[in-house]
């Protein structure tokens, strides 16, 4: 068996990279040896008296031990043969642990036979109020995490609910086997750990009063799943885990200030809808302004202009259709 050893950081567990046997050819020495301890059972009772006639020979005596021996092995090498034999899938790994000693990790598919003193079990951990084993199985393939909505206060203040998504996978099995209790549960609680402080550090929306540009959870998700993901990232290297990706599910006002909040975004709606149309209006007035006097249409003193500007600004910005009056008098009558 050989092995080499990867880097790692200080105080952290070092993954070794190790080959162990085929499990073919140990399959062929396990008949080998089956077949074995049956003939010395045979040879045996060949050698042994009749029934009822004691034991007086050397050769007697000797189909006796040979009888005992093949007992004992049958009963002992196959099984501890058997013991040693495993198989890893791809994207799969085995941590190889001899009386608590970390020997290495197999990463190569296929069937294999290590050492049958190797330990399966690393430890236990509490799942659903009940022990579970930790194999020394770990699988390297990504796995997602949903996480349960939670409920906090953003960068203002406000309360908030928000839950997010994350595709992780075990990258160093070292670290996710001795550094951490139980890294699948390590992953879960550093998940939500790492949304509370990401929901705390922006604003749910853009308030009145506050910089231009400013990052929050609902206008800028790409830079919000960016700083989750970071933060996960080195909370999760003393696992052993990677992130390869985070993102935001859910995100909402909390049911106690919803309403006020959806009533803010509905005036701020409404304000920025006015201020538009406004705009608008205005260039509509100064642009027919101008062209009557450029046409020389009429002529306009200032009192006549603003009564048109007047009356424009009401049509152009009025919500209901304008009703037409005729004027059969003059502004000064």
């Amino acid at each position: 068996m050989t092995g080499k050893i990867a880097r790692a950081t200080e105080g952290a567990s070092v993954e070794k990279s190790v080959r162990v046997r085929s499990g073919w050819p140990m399959l062929a020495i396990l008949l080998i040896v089956t077949a074995l301890c049956v003939a010395l059972i045979v040879s045996g009772v060949a050698l042994l008296p009749p029934d009822g006639v004691p034991i007086e020979t050397g050769m007697q005596v000797l189909g006796v031990v040979l009888l005992v021996v093949g007992i004992v092995s049958v009963c002992v090498a196959p099984l501890l043969l058997l013991m040693g034999f495993f198989t890893i899938q791809p994207n799969q790994a085995r941590v190889l642990i001899l009386f608590g000693d970390y020997k290495g990790t197999v990463r190569e598919e296929g069937f294999h036979w290590a050492n049958p003193f190797y330990s399966r079990k690393t430890g236990y951990t509490v799942v659903n109020d009940k022990p579970a084993a930790l194999s020394t199985k770990v699988s390297l393939r990504a796995r997602t995490y949903n996480g349960e909505h939670l409920k906090v206060n953003d960068k203002c203040g406000n309360p908030i609910e928000i839950a997010d998504v994350i595709v992780w996978r075990v990258e160093n099995t070292a670290k996710a086997l001795f550094d951490v209790d139980d890294y699948n549960s390590y992953v879960h609680t550093q998940s939500e750990t790492a949304l509370r402080h990401v929901a705390t550090t922006y604003a749910y929306d853009q308030m009145p009063g506050e910089p231009e540009g400013e990052i929050t959870l609902r206008s800028n998700i790409e830079e919000v799943s960016a700083a989750l993901k970071e933060e996960l990232a080195v909370r999760l290297e003393k696992a052993g885990v990677v992130i390869d990706d985070a993102r935001l599910t859910h995100l909402a006002y909390a049911p106690e200030i919803a309403q006020a909040m959806l009533r803010r975004q509905q005036a701020d709606a409404v304000i920025a809808a006015r201020e538009k149309i406004v705009q608008g209006a205005v260039g509509m007035v100064e642009m027919a302004l101008g062209e009557l006097s450029r046409k020389n249409v009429v002529d306009l003193d200032d009192e006549r202009k603003a009564a048109m500007v007047s009356n424009l600004m009401v049509v152009l910005c009025g919500e209901s259709d304008a009703q037409p009056v005729l004027n059969t008098g003059t502004l000064y009558q």
